[in-house]
């Protein structure tokens, strides 16, 4: 049952990253107005970057087949510019009355949530059953 486990694994793999989207999303939305980080420059929307991640190999009747889970492969900044807005009384407007404000869009943000919930809860799914085909065909085997 090496390839079962392999699933179990490819879907672990996918919980993790789509748990990174989810706070990157967080992290994006809860800084949306920030005008002001470390730096003195308003925050910078983050991305997650994704990759397949092998798991493992195995052969099936029709041929080759391999598990293939996903990995962070990094968490990038956004470069589009932030964007104005005009608040001359802002302690961090410009001398035209301008403050910059992050690259952040509060939608895209949701969306972004809400299609990385979808897909930890699509993953939680398989994983159920996957351990549950794996339980029935061990109870096959019993006398």
């Amino acid at each position: 049952m090496p390839s079962l486990y392999g699933a179990l694994d490819a879907a672990a793999s996918a919980l993790d990253a789509q748990r990174t989207r989810l706070e990157v999303a967080v992290s994006n939305l809860a800084n949306a107005e920030s005008t002001r980080g470390a730096e003195g420059q308003p925050y910078r929307r983050r991305d997650v970057l994704l990759r397949e991640a092998p798991i493992d190999a195995f052969d099936v009747a029709l041929g080759s087949a391999g598990a293939v889970g996903v990995q962070v492969a990094g968490i990038v900044e956004d470069a589009s510019p932030p964007k104005r807005r005009y608040e001359p009384s802002h302690p961090d407007a410009d001398a035209e009355g301008y403050v910059a404000l992050p690259n952040v869009e509060v939608p895209e943000e949701m969306v972004d949530m809400l299609g990385a919930a979808r897909a930890y809860q699509a993953n939680l799914t398989a994983m159920g059953l996957i351990r549950e085909t794996i339980q029935r065909s061990l109870e096959l085997g019993k006398p």
